[in-house]
């Protein structure tokens, strides 16, 4: 695709690819955000699957959302691996028209299903590309992309791409513009928390850590008579009960499936005891949130990876999942939730390597492309 004079008047038309999981859908809206900002008159336009969080995440923040099928890669021999180059024909075809009919000036892609065959179309019409990569580890949608590209970002300097620049994670202002102590007192009214008694809030995301939720269970006696609080985000459909069947109640805990709007928890909370996904550890450090985290133990060790940095520099914890238990709970996070110098410590170090700023500095980085 090439572009003229003809073409120089129109508004800009900005193309987002990516989906499937929050931590992919999180940052492809702020970045959308930050462009609209700059550039109002903007059409801007993303691009996901038929079946992932997109479908929903999307259209409830006000943008619209195409789709292309799903095409996975197969990382064994299988009836899928001979079926992919017809498959991955097909969804290229359905991006390129996409591209075509939104008369794209640029696609940005965040990661994905989605992302391989939109990078693919976009270089048969000599679209830019631009990409964000938000894990420690890239992954092989991007991977592919930044061969494509000269404008890849990445959420963690570790970050290995080509040409990478590390921008931070895009992320939603009401957390990037958070004052956590500004917003604690309101923040824990809220979330149904007492002032002046330690917090712990304990999350494993959206759909739950079943081993998060034994150890804090575990814990529970001994985290009462210490005087620490506690609410446990369960995940949805993951409620924790007695023997009973009833919902598990004890003094100072509360627990609720889900919660909408980190912000109150990153502000509440004394301490984080979650996963160890990008956005989380990216938030965390934005607004400088004393965490102890607990990667995911399958996959390819990512959520460990994205963690090591905020460890190294003394900003948060790491226990693997195989060791977290109601003992270790107790003879860690109690003296950590009543030594208010070490929280405050925590928090200066976690602080220092936040950065609050990735969703404009990925605008500037599309317009960088449109212009280049």
């Amino acid at each position: 695709m090439t572009f003229d004079s003809a073409t120089a008047s129109k508004p800009l038309s900005v193309v987002l690819a990516g989906g499937g999981t929050a931590g992919h859908v999180s940052p492809l809206l702020a970045i959308a955000d930050a462009i609209r900002d700059r550039r109002p008159e903007a059409a801007v336009l993303a691009v996901g699957t038929p079946s992932g969080m997109e479908t929903r995440l999307v259209p409830a923040a006000g943008y619209e959302l195409a789709t292309i099928d799903r095409v996975p890669f197969p990382r064994r021999p299988s009836a899928d691996l001979v079926r992919l180059p017809a498959r991955l024909g097909g969804a290229v075809r359905q991006a390129r028209r996409i591209l075509e009919e939104a008369r794209a000036d640029v696609l940005v892609g965040v990661g994905g299903y989605v992302c391989t065959p939109m990078y693919l179309a976009a270089r048969q019409l000599r679209i830019p590309i631009v990409i964000h990569e938000a894990n420690m580890k890239a992954g092989l949608a991007n991977r592919v992309g930044a061969r494509l590209s000269n404008h890849v970002a990445v959420a963690f300097a570790g970050t290995r791409l080509r040409g990478a620049r590390h921008v931070g994670m895009p992320m939603r202002r009401a957390i990037s513009q958070l004052d956590r102590a500004a917003a604690a007192p309101a923040a824990k009214a809220a979330l149904g928390l007492v002032a002046g008694r330690p917090a712990l809030i304990v999350t494993g995301g959206s759909s739950g850590a079943l081993s998060i939720n034994r150890a804090v269970t575990a814990a529970l006696p001994a985290l009462a008579a210490a005087g620490v609080q506690t609410l446990h985000i369960t995940g949805i459909g993951k409620a924790v009960k007695n023997d009973d069947g009833g919902l598990l109640a004890a003094d100072g805990y509360r627990q609720v499936e889900y919660v909408d709007g980190m912000e109150n928890v990153y502000a509440a909370a004394d301490v984080l005891l979650a996963r160890a996904g990008a956005g989380t550890v990216s938030e965390v450090a934005a607004v400088g949130v004393p965490a102890i985290f607990v990667p995911l133990p399958i996959g390819n060790g990512e959520q460990a990876l994205n963690a090591a940095p905020l460890v190294a520099a003394g900003g948060a914890m790491l226990v693997d999942d195989k060791d977290l238990s109601g003992e270790w709970l107790r003879s860690e996070v109690i003296p950590l939730l009543t030594d208010s110098s070490r929280l405050n410590d925590m928090a200066r170090k976690s602080e220092a390597l936040g950065i609050r700023n990735a969703d404009q500095r990925m605008a500037d980085l599309v317009l960088e492309a449109v212009s280049a």
